[in-house]
Parts: structure tokens; sequence; C-alpha cells
């Protein structure tokens, strides 16, 4: 956290409007299970087998700069050379977070070190019952949290990350929290679910009001979320129990998949830029997050509004400390919600960019045909 805020602070000081705070890498698409909320596994096959190079992830590392790398998919276990990867980013003392569904964790557990700079990002979105209707898969909460032991007693930092979604109960969260902290995690990452536009299940995703409600309701029986450790910010928690408001800051959270860096945002995938730097510079920023796009009416997931929220704590510092020691406010008056009157209506492009990704897919498997010997 100290490392995080002196990056922060020297970006405010340098005047930057737009910095990134987290790389979120995918250097793959394809995945061992296949939930109903997810919208990264639906890509045709080809897409789905390919890969960035550990060449490609480094210099995106080096590239974006972020303190922090969320090495995401698809299950990032499933890439032959994660190891690589993950060394190669620690090297350059970057904090990592893997996430993984843990089905493959206690199998690769040997190819890691354990390390100030790495954390095993374990998915979990509730209980037993909760987290295996989520996944769509009997038996995965289980493997995990034989998964978490393991990765404990070999000395490793673990982290908890969870989605919650409209049929999610209070009571049920908080003691899911409870037994997690009971495991021995290191922090958990919470946040509500986002309606990807091509999930199979667009039924269960949370809105904005009732997202507020669910935290609050949630945080009440931890203390105003006392009681358990988070990896991250109280004035991001404050947010999703409505006592902030806060506009979502996309670029706080770029991604790197194998479309190249993609447009606005790590949940929106509207165009793709071949650099960091065009990302940063040519994307219409303005054009996006609640009150702008419908797309994002309801969205208030970490990876919009966790660098919102501390850049706020860096600029007012005396507000995080308030939260810190008083707790999440879980009554009262709620921040004022965004108007959505004038935001434009949604596009539908994710077919365009899929297309013109399986054509150069073809175009380099033909040069390759017509380079290689006969």
């Amino acid at each position: 956290m100290a490392r995080i805020g002196a990056y922060t602070l020297r970006q405010q000081l340098a005047r930057r409007r737009r910095y990134p705070l987290v790389l979120m890498l995918e250097p793959l698409f394809r995945c061992n299970l296949e939930c109903a909320g997810c919208g990264k596994i639906d890509y045709p096959t080809d897409i789905l087998n390919q890969r960035l190079s550990v060449d490609q992830c480094l210099a995106a590392v080096d590239e974006c700069g972020a303190p922090v790398v969320s090495i995401a998919g698809g299950e990032p276990l499933l890439h032959k050379e994660i190891d690589a990867i993950v060394a190669g980013i620690v090297a350059r003392r970057k904090f990592v977070y893997l996430c993984t569904n843990a089905l493959l964790m206690h199998k690769k557990l040997a190819l890691f070190q354990p390390s100030p700079y790495f954390v095993w990002s374990v998915h979990l979105d509730g209980d037993r019952e909760m987290h295996d209707r989520s996944v769509c898969q009997d038996g995965v909460y289980e493997r995990a949290v034989a998964a978490i032991r393991a990765a404990k007693e070999a000395g490793f930092r673990v982290n908890i990350n969870c989605t919650l979604f409209n049929d999610a109960v209070p009571e049920r969260v908080a003691e899911f929290f409870d037994h997690v902290a009971a495991l021995g995690v290191d922090g958990i990452t919470v946040s509500p679910g986002y309606a990807y536009e091509r999930a199979p299940d667009q039924a269960h995703f949370l809105t904005r009001t009732r997202t507020k409600q669910l935290f609050r309701d949630v945080f009440r029986r931890g203390r105003g979320a006392r009681a358990w450790s988070f990896s991250q910010s109280g004035l991001f928690l404050d947010f999703l129990a409505g006592n902030q408001e806060y506009r979502c800051t996309p670029w706080g959270n770029p991604t790197r998949n194998v479309f190249g860096w993609q447009r606005p945002c790590y949940l929106l995938g509207e165009g793709y830029a071949a650099s960091f730097r065009e990302l940063m510079d040519e994307t219409d920023w303005d054009a996006y997050g609640t009150g702008n796009y419908e797309k994002c009416a309801d969205c208030m997931v970490h990876s919009g509004y966790e660098a919102t929220a501390v850049q706020d704590a860096v600029r007012h510092p005396l507000k995080a400390l308030v939260v810190s020691l008083r707790g999440v406010r879980t009554d009262g008056a709620m921040a004022p919600e965004i108007p959505l009157e004038h935001q434009r209506p949604a596009q539908y492009v994710f077919s365009r960019h899929v297309e013109q990704k399986l054509v150069e897919i073809r175009v380099t498997e033909a040069r390759a045909k017509e380079s290689t010997p006969t």
C-alpha cells in the first residue's frame, strides 16, 4: 500500500491526469471452466488457441509502468510459460496477482517461489454452494480451498477474489468472509459482477442501487468491513456501500491481451490499440463510464473505480483515515447517483473485432506455411 501510495503521489505531483495503477494482463482467453457469468471464453477456437509470449507480456509490463500486474484470463495456469512470465515481472519489482480458479494450482505450485511481490489470487464467489453454482461445476470450491491451504503451508501469499451477484445473501457472504479469514488468507478482493454482454447468464447481475444495499448489508455484519482484511482501499469499499460519488477512471486498469491494448477497459472490448501510448492518447475516454454510455450504467467494478478511490485517498488522506478508523458507513443517506439521461446508446461491435483477429491469424498461418521449406 505504501509503494502504491507513493507511486500515485508522484503522478499527482507531476500533474498527470491519466496514469495506470494496475495492468490487467490476459496472456490467453482459454479456460478449464465455463462459468455462466463470464464473457471471456466465447471466442472461436482459433482465438482461444492464441497466447501472448513471455516477451510480449514483459514488454507490456515495461511499456505500461504500473506498479501492480493482475494476470487474468481465461485461466493463466494453462499457459505453458506462466512461471517465466511471473518470474520476469517479480524481477522488475512489480506486485503480481496471479488470478486462478485453482483447479491446476496444486499441480503448478512448485513452479513458483514465495515472494512479497507475488500473490495467488484465487477465485471464490462465496461458500461451497454459491461458488460451485457460479462456476457451473460441482467440487470446484473444495479443490480451491485445498489449494489455498497448500499454498499457505508453502509460504505463499494468497488472496481471495470474490464476485457477488444479485442472488447473494448478506448473511452467507459474511459467513464466507469469516471462513476464508480463518483459512489465513492475506486479503479479500470483492466486487459486484459486471454484465458482460456475451455472458450466457444475464439474469443475475447487480444494478448500482442493489449493489450499494448488498454491500451495506454485508459490511454491517462485519463491523463496517473491519472484521476482514481486504486488499482494496477503504474508500473503494465505502464507494461500494454508496457513500462516495465517484466517476470511473478506466485508464487506471489498462488491459493487454491477444488482441492488443483493449479499449476502453478490462470489461469492455470496443477497440484495440497497438501500443499503450496509443491507448492513452487516442481513446475517447469521455465516451465511457456511468452516465456517458449505456453499457456502463450499472458498473461499480474495482477495475473501473479502485483507481478513482486510490487517487481520492492520496488527495484527501484525512477522509481515507476516517474511513479506515471508523469503518464503512452502513446506514444513512447514500451519495447522489450519476444521472443517466444523457448516456449514449450501447454499440455492439464485438463481432467485428473477432473477425479482424481471425483474418490476422489466417494471414500469419499462410505466411508461415509459405516460409516453411518443402
